[in-house]
């Protein structure tokens, strides 16, 4: 499944358009200029699973510094900073990386 099976692949241009520089991501930003925020869980879900490169269930920091890549190979990866301000955000249980629930609030708030 590709990320454009989900969502337009204008919206994505916008969402990468309004991060080019580094530390300009902003996710709650991102998620809704991209859809995201307005799609069904299941849906979300999905976008989950492309994210989750390793397929271990849960997005960790390398997959997270690398998460603009997965909407576009010409997209930058995230600074250290916005790294772990992201996933600072979405892990709220303090494992050190974001499950399939935590996603879903995270793209939801």
């Amino acid at each position: 499944m590709a990320i454009t099976d989900i969502l337009s692949a204008k919206d994505i241009e916008s969402a990468l358009s309004s991060c080019q520089a580094d530390d300009s991501f902003n996710y709650k930003s991102f998620f809704s200029v991209v859809g995201l925020s307005t799609k069904t869980p299941d849906q979300i879900k999905k976008v989950f699973g492309i994210l989750d490169r390793d397929k271990s269930g849960f997005i960790e920091e390398d997959e997270l510094q690398m998460f603009l890549k997965n909407f576009s190979s010409s997209a930058r990866a995230l600074t250290s900073a916005e790294t772990k301000a992201f996933l600072a955000a979405g892990d709220t249980d303090g494992d050190g990386k974001i499950g399939v629930e935590e996603f879903q609030t995270l793209v939801k708030s």
